[in-house]
C-alpha cells in the first residue's frame, strides 16, 4: 500500500481504519499495524466532520421508550427463506445488511435471487451495480430466472447518481453492489479509499433510516477473509452477514456475524448450480455417503450455527512405505486427528505410527468442533481392525488425552436430529470412555450387543 502523505501541519492524527488517535503522525498505525492509514483528522469527511447542532423544534421530539410505535416496522420476507432465516425472520424496515464474501463465492448471484422474488412479491426493487453493466445484470437474470418487471437496474459508480435513481424508482428494497466500488463528491479519495467507503456507507445508511427502505450493500473481503475498508464499517450497519463457500464444492452458508434484529446463531445453507442459487431447507443428504459397508466409516452430528447436520466421516489406513508415515486430513482438524492417532495408540493399543492415515468427510463440509473427535477415533479403529460400523450408529463426543469421551455443546439436539435421520444410537459421553465406546461399537459390528445406550 503506498505511503500516506505526510502532513506538514501539527494536527491530530486518526488511523482511517480502526479511528486510532495519535498528536504527530507517524507511517504505521500503532492499533491495527496498517501502513500508510494516519493522516490529519482535518482531512478526514463523512461521519467524522463536525455536525451543525438543529433546534429541537427541527427535528422529531425525544419520546419515552414504552409510547414508541412499533407497528409500522413489521419484518416483510425476502422471498429467500434460508437468507430470511439468517436475518431473524426476514427484512426490517430501514434495515442497513452488509453482505461480505470472497470473490466468486456468489455474493451478487444470491442478491439477485433475492431482488427477484421480492419482486414477484410485488415489491419493486432497485438493484444498482457498481461492477457490472446491466446488460451483464441482465444476462444473469435471463440465465437464473430471474426477469420481472418490478426488478429495476442501475449501473452506476457515483452515490449521488444512485441516490437520484431512488428518488425516481421509490423502491421497497435497495441492493448495492458493490460499497468499495461506488464513490462520493463529498469526500476525497477514489472509490474504495476508506474515506470513500465510510462516506457512501453512513449516507445509505441515513437514506435508509429516513425512508424506511431496508437496503442490502455487498463487501469485499482482503485476503485474510475480515470485511475491506474501515472497521467502523461494521459498526455502521444493523446486520453483518457473510457468504462462505469452497469453490471446490457447490455448497454455500450464509452466517449473520452482527443481527440488531434477530440472533446470530443461525445459518442459511445454499446450492450453487448453473442455473443459479438454491436453497437447500435440509441439507443432511449432501453430508453423508450412500451407506458404505466398508470399515472406516463413521456418522457423527455436527452443529452449523442452530441446525444440527450429520457429517459422514472417513478413514482409511495403509501400511506406510517410509520411515515418515503421512497424515492427509480433509474437511476435519489436523491437529485433533493427530490429537485422537496418539489417544488411540497409548489408550487402546490400536496402532497408527506406522501406517498412513488418511481422514476425510463426505461432501466437502468442514467439520472441526471437538464433538468430531470421537466419530474420527471410530472411524480409524474401524479402518485399522477392520470391522464395521452399524448403518443406524452415530458418534458425538470430545476426547480428552486421559481417554474419556466428554459432553459437548447442544447434545441433546444432536441427539435429536441423529433419531430424525435414523440413526437410532447416538454414542456420546455416556460411554464413558473411549475404550467403552470402541468395544460397544465393535461389539455390535459382530453381531454382539454391548452395553445398551439409552435411545430417545
Amino acid at each position: 500500500m503506498p505511503a500516506a502523505r505526510r502532513p506538514t501541519q501539527t494536527a491530530p492524527y486518526r488511523c482511517t481504519e480502526c479511528g486510532w488517535t495519535t498528536i504527530k503522525w507517524v507511517g504505521r498505525c500503532g492499533e491495527c499495524q496498517q501502513w500508510g492509514t494516519v493522516v490529519e483528522a482535518a482531512e478526514q469527511t463523512g461521519i467524522l466532520r463536525s455536525i451543525t447542532p438543529v433546534s429541537p423544534g427541527a427535528a422529531r421530539a425525544a419520546q419515552p421508550i414504552t409510547r414508541i410505535d412499533t407497528s409500522d416496522a413489521p419484518r416483510r420476507t425476502s422471498g429467500v427463506g434460508e437468507f430470511d432465516r439468517v436475518l431473524g425472520g426476514g427484512l426490517v424496515p430501514g434495515a442497513a445488511i452488509l453482505l461480505s464474501g470472497e470473490p466468486g463465492v456468489g455474493k451478487s448471484t444470491l442478491l439477485l435471487e433475492v431482488a427477484a422474488r421480492s419482486a414477484k412479491a410485488g415489491r419493486r426493487v432497485l438493484y444498482a451495480s457498481a461492477e457490472e453493466s446491466t446488460a451483464q445484470v441482465r444476462l444473469r437474470a435471463e440465465r437464473t430466472g430471474a426477469l420481472h418487471d418490478e426488478l429495476y437496474l442501475a449501473s452506476e459508480t457515483d452515490l449521488a447518481t444512485i441516490l437520484g435513481h431512488v428518488d425516481e424508482v421509490a423502491p421497497d428494497l435497495l441492493i448495492v453492489d458493490s460499497v468499495q466500488t461506488v464513490s462520493s463528491a463529498l469526500s476525497e479519495g477514489m472509490a474504495g479509499h476508506p474515506s470513500q467507503v465510510r462516506e457512501v456507507a453512513a449516507t445509505l445508511i441515513r437514506v435508509a433510516k429516513e425512508r424506511g427502505l431496508p437496503t442490502i450493500i455487498v463487501g469485499h473481503v482482503t485476503k485474510d477473509g475480515s470485511i475491506a475498508g474501515p472497521r467502523i464499517l461494521e459498526h455502521l450497519v444493523d446486520v453483518v452477514c457473510q457468504f462462505e463457500g469452497d469453490r471446490q464444492t457447490s455448497l454455500r452458508f450464509v452466517r449473520a456475524l452482527k443481527n440488531r434484529f434477530g440472533p446470530t446463531d443461525e445459518v442459511g445453507c445454499f446450492d450453487m448450480t448453473g442455473a443459479g442459487i438454491t436453497e437447500v431447507p435440509d441439507p443432511s443428504a449432501l453430508f453423508l455417503g450412500h451407506g458404505s459397508t466398508e470399515p472406516g466409516t463413521c456418522v457423527s452430528i455436527a452443529l452449523e450455527g442452530r441446525r444440527a447436520l450429520p457429517v459422514e466421516v472417513q478413514a482409511l489406513t495403509i501400511d506406510s512405505k517410509s520411515g515418515n508415515p503421512r497424515r492427509i486430513v480433509n474437511g476435519v482438524d489436523a491437529a485433533r486427528v493427530a490429537t485422537v492417532l496418539a489417544v488411540l495408540e497409548k489408550r487402546m493399543k490400536i496402532k497408527t505410527s506406522d501406517q498412513d492415515v488418511y481422514v476425510s468427510t463426505v461432501g466437502g463440509v468442514r467439520f472441526v468442533e471437538p464433538a468430531a473427535d470421537l466419530a474420527i477415533a471410530l472411524a480409524v479403529a474401524s479402518a485399522v481392525e477392520g470391522w464395521t460400523i452399524p448403518r443406524h450408529i452415530a458418534a458425538v463426543g470430545e476426547l480428552s488425552l486421559a481417554g474419556e469421551v466428554r459432553p459437548v455443546t447442544q447434545a441433546t439436539q444432536r441427539r435429536s436430529e441423529g433419531a430424525r435421520l435414523g440413526y437410532r444410537d447416538v454414542i456420546d459421553h455416556r460411554s464413558g470412555s473411549l475404550g467403552g465406546a470402541v468395544s460397544d461399537v465393535r461389539a455390535r459390528s459382530k453381531g454382539r450387543p454391548g452395553e445398551d445406550i439409552p435411545e430417545f
